[in-house]
């Protein structure tokens, strides 16, 4: 009997435990979608087709010897620089190093395509759900035992990942 009593209180503990985790990580997420709302108005800003780094040396009017002088080194690596940073291939250290030297601050963030965090969370779980659900009803139509309703499974799968992911 007592047993019993302690295996109820554990279980409430752990669902408590588990309730208050998934309340932290929504706030966590919610947190997440604040920081960063000023970024989503940078993706509409396009980069100069000649880089931040040229752009900025010639708004600046430094020539490319100036900006190796700030640099500390040879009149070849701004060169290097803009030309990496117009082709992707520069590192973040890099650029970091060229804005201190522009007197500027280098600023980057992953900002979701969906809407939010929480949109791109569902989003991935939808199209994981999809896979799954198609998956099983290709396997049952193939046994002549397909449900259909795929679109109600796709979302309870869906509403069933987004949940599991809120509880690790």
């Amino acid at each position: 009997m007592f047993g019993n009593k302690i295996l109820v209180i554990m279980m409430c503990i752990d669902y408590s435990y588990l309730v208050m985790r998934s309340e932290f990580k929504s706030l966590r997420l919610q947190q997440l979608d604040r920081a960063l709302e000023p970024y989503r108005a940078a993706r509409a800003v396009p980069r100069p087709s000649r880089g931040w780094i040229r752009t900025i040396r010639q708004a600046l009017g430094l020539s490319s010897a100036e900006l190796a002088r700030r640099l500390g080194t040879s009149r070849q690596l701004p060169l290097q620089l803009e030309k990496g940073e117009a082709e992707d291939r520069i590192t973040l250290k890099s650029l970091r190093t060229a804005a201190n030297a522009l007197d500027c601050d280098l600023v980057y963030a992953f900002v979701p395509r969906a809407g939010s965090m929480q949109e791109l969370i569902e989003n991935r779980a939808r199209a994981e759900a999809k896979n799954r659900v198609l998956g099983v009803e290709h396997s049952m139509a193939l046994e002549n035992q397909a449900v259909g309703k795929i679109d109600e499974a796709v979302e309870a799968e869906t509403r069933r990942l987004v949940r599991k992911r809120r509880s690790r």
